[in-house]
């Protein structure tokens, strides 16, 4: 039977954080990993409403999304939280990958340095975090400079991590691996776009 994240989050988070009725919840990850489809999801079936817009092109979230008194419910208990979906963690923007993508060159700059203002604001904003969900695409290496970095940084803080290794429904999906990769945390398997 597969888990909603929806209830593994509240399972998780309730015994961390006890009689906390609020908590500010941070989707971090690298680029086009799935944090803002799981933002969607996770507004859509306790909101109604979507809060980022995705695409295949990295850096479609450029800035900090926030959406306010999410309450999900479990067992009997519930937990409000605010959602911040945050652009990805690189180490690297180039304004030439997002010619790739068939964006002309003002275009690919404009979005460079919006998505290297946006590593930036994440960055800062980690200091705020209550709990952070790491989403990472569990079809690649996740020992990668970008995923070291964010969960050393989250380790540093103590912030409470919940891992999700996402798009499980592709052939090349491995959550062991990531579970090998960082053993210490709780780790979740799922696909944001077909749960």
């Amino acid at each position: 039977m597969a888990i909603k994240i929806g209830d593994f989050i509240n399972n998780l988070f309730l015994n961390i954080f006890g009689k906390r009725k609020s908590i500010k919840l941070g989707l971090y990850g690298p680029p086009n990993s799935g944090k803002s489809s799981l933002a969607n999801k996770i507004c859509e079936d306790w909101l109604g409403e979507p809060l980022s817009s995705v695409s295949q092109i990295p850096h479609e979230t450029r800035e900090i999304k926030l959406k306010e008194g999410v309450t999900i419910k479990s067992n009997g208990k519930s937990l409000t939280f605010n959602v911040v979906d945050t652009p990805g963690i690189a180490t690297k923007i180039d304004y030439t990958d997002f010619l790739k993508f068939k964006l002309n060159s003002k275009v690919a700059k404009k979005r460079a340095k919006e998505a290297t203002k946006g590593v930036i604001e994440s960055i800062k904003w980690l200091d705020d975090m209550d709990a952070v969900v790491v989403v990472l695409d569990s079809t690649k290496n996740p020992y990668s400079q970008v995923n070291l970095t964010i969960i050393g940084n989250l380790a540093a803080r103590k912030t409470p991590v919940l891992i999700v290794g996402n798009k499980i429904d592709l052939k090349k999906a491995n959550v062991k691996k990531i579970q090998s990769a960082f053993p210490q945390y709780n780790i979740v398997g799922v696909s944001a776009l077909n749960w």
